[in-house]
């Protein structure tokens, strides 16, 4: 199904941006673990529009409700359904759009496709969307940490064409958390939040990269050919509204590079193997080595800006458009914790396929 993400720990997402609600079920996840409503909130809180002055003023508390697969403080098995209630709704702003396509946005090919779209701030196609795969992920991240206190930390690396400097360690949740732009250089940070304002104050939008690591990942995650790593991180994250480009260990730049400058030298240390360096990004044939994971995810500017536009009506003919409602100037700063939640997914799914390939059977 298209809407459906995963193999072992599968989830469906649904609702609709001005829908009465948006959420996910849950196929797959362990019976026992222990989850409480705090655990996932606390994502969602990170994800939620309204919470900095660079964000969407629309105000949703995004509070989450659990209907099923949670009893007595844990899990039982069964499919856990997660709602969350919309609240701020404006549907009349975008009237407009009923019979006008947005410039760069799903309208045309939604359209075109099915004949037939939710008009109200993008319907499927809105961000709102992605709370089912942070509330998702959030259960996922504890799921790895339990198994083997693996960390999945993204932050954002680049705002328009302010670039910040290479992180040399593993951040923390609260070096990320601590300015609205989820850069961990503070210099950068403060830089980075003028220039999404001065988007702003024009009715533009400007885009941005983030990048996420991965630590404490066993060796073997992943599958050869079609179910590489990734190969699946990659598809998790152009899953994403937004985003355009994906790149792992040294990405582009590798191309530069010799080999004799790229390949990752083994040495022996203490009583496992690594690698010098990690140019190859944690992933060496589709599987996991036990380095970092490291990627980066391209997201474009704000497709819907509040400048005219020319653009065509469905009907063909040429037009403009002054889009209304309530967007982001940037999407990435609220995108990092949609991008953890996307690589625990993955990262789950291939450690249970793993354990279930490797451990269920002993000869």
């Amino acid at each position: 199904m298209p809407n459906s993400f995963g193999k072992l720990f599968r989830i469906t997402t649904w609702g609709e941006s001005h829908g009465p609600a948006v959420g996910v079920v849950i196929d797959g996840c362990p019976p026992r673990l222990p989850l409480t409503l705090a655990e996932i909130q606390s994502d969602l809180d990170r994800r939620r529009p309204g919470q900095s002055d660079i964000t969407t003023p629309r105000k949703e508390d995004d509070k989450v409700e659990i209907l099923s697969g949670v009893f007595e403080g844990m899990t039982t098995g069964v499919p856990i359904s997660l709602a969350v209630r919309s609240g701020d709704q404006r549907p009349g702003a975008y009237d407009e759009m009923r019979e006008k396509f947005r410039p760069s946005h799903a309208d045309y090919t939604y359209q075109a496709k099915y004949g037939h779209r939710d008009h109200r701030g993008g319907g499927r196609s809105s961000a709102r969307e992605t709370i089912g795969r942070v509330a998702a992920g959030a259960i996922a991240r504890k799921i790895l940490h339990l198994a083997g206190n693996i960390e999945v930390r993204a932050y954002v690396t680049q705002i328009h064409d302010l670039i910040a400097p290479p992180v040399s360690h593993f951040p923390s949740l609260a070096e990320v958390e601590a300015t609205a732009v989820r850069c961990p250089d503070l210099n950068s940070a403060a830089l980075m939040i003028e220039r999404i304002k001065q988007a702003r104050s024009t009715g533009d939008s400007v885009g941005g990269i983030i990048e996420c690591r991965i630590r404490n990942v066993p060796v073997g995650l992943g599958e050869p050919v079609f179910d590489r790593l990734e190969a699946d991180l990659a598809k998790a994250m152009l899953s994403l509204p937004a985003t355009k480009g994906f790149e792992i260990g040294s990405g582009f730049a590798g191309a530069l590079l010799k080999g004799s400058q790229h390949n990752d030298a083994f040495l022996r240390e203490a009583s496992r193997i690594r690698t010098a360096t990690n140019n190859s990004g944690g992933v060496q044939g589709g599987i996991s080595n036990g380095e970092e994971i490291v990627f980066r995810v391209a997201f474009k500017p704000t497709a819907t800006i509040l400048q005219p536009q020319k653009t065509v009506d469905v009907s063909g003919t040429e037009t403009e458009l002054l889009a209304r409602g309530r967007h982001d100037p940037c999407v990435v700063p609220r995108a990092v914790v949609i991008v953890e939640a996307m690589a625990a997914l993955v990262l789950v799914d291939h450690w249970m396929r793993h354990h279930a390939q490797n451990q269920a059977f002993k000869f």
